[in-house]
């Protein structure tokens, strides 16, 4: 192994050290709210007053901070299979995105309100093969975008974690088939060597409505030497650390399912 290989890695595990204290001491239930805090910034994808669902929620840090950009007014809904912790200002929803019993729910918690942005964080139970794993993912990511298009109202926005690899471009120019706009993006607080990447989509054509597959990976925006071969960064509670390959939270099945 190289010097300038460790260099890297131990340049990533002070990076990841970093966001993880910044967490505890901002009280933050996962260090991953850098990541949406990130893409936000750049793609201002979320606004103040709109109704977001996040799906694959626990342990809650996404929900956190989607609150703090909505405010009062808007609507943070929040999704998983997993028992997430209570948090003030946010419906939490334990449940299945694929039972319809959940759907019911999810809509019973709109109240009649159209739904602004759709943003998921799942990620697949690891098997340690990465490209059962990848394709899993694919899979969950896909999940997210028939709800997105069951739910979205037209102009909505759309974020979602996928493990790169095989069929990745394909789903990210199915994506954009039902947007204006589309990127792949990798934000700071993700790994480096991580091979998760987020599809962050914008202007919803409405159901029925289809554009001509726009989806396109921003190349320089993307963080460097990124690994096919590694793993995503999932997130631990904020009473632990994470590891680096952490079981997955994957929204549609108990842990180890």
């Amino acid at each position: 192994m190289g010097c300038e290989t460790l260099s890297k890695r131990w340049l990533t595990e002070v990076k990841r050290e970093h966001y993880y204290k910044e967490a505890k001491r901002q009280e933050y239930r996962s260090r991953a709210v850098f990541k949406l805090q990130q893409l936000n910034k750049r793609f201002s994808v979320i606004k103040r007053d709109q109704v977001v669902v996040d799906l694959g929620c626990s342990p809650g840090g996404w929900c956190q901070v989607l609150r703090e950009i909505v405010g009062d007014k808007g609507l943070v809904i929040g999704l998983d299979i997993a028992r997430t912790r209570p948090l003030d200002g946010v419906t939490l929803i334990r449940g299945d995105i694929r039972d319809e019993g959940t759907r019911r729910a999810v809509i019973e918690a709109l109240g009649g309100r159209a739904v602004g942005v759709v943003v998921s964080d799942m990620s697949p139970n690891l098997s340690g093969t990465y490209s059962i794993d990848q394709a899993r993912s694919v899979e969950l990511a896909d999940m997210a975008l028939k709800f997105a298009r069951g739910h979205l109202k037209k102009g909505g926005g759309f974020i979602v974690k996928v493990f790169q690899g095989e069929s990745f471009k394909s789903y990210l120019v199915g994506v954009g088939r039902y947007f204006s706009s589309c990127r792949a993006f990798s934000p700071d607080a993700s790994r480096a060597r991580s091979s998760e990447i987020y599809i962050v989509a914008k202007g919803y054509l409405g159901r029925g409505e289809t554009g001509q597959g726009t989806g396109k990976v921003d190349e320089e925006e993307q963080e460097e030497d990124v690994e096919v071969d590694g793993y995503g960064d999932g997130e631990a509670n904020g009473d632990e650390k994470e590891d680096d390959r952490p079981e997955g939270r994957d929204g549609t099945r108990p842990p180890g399912g």
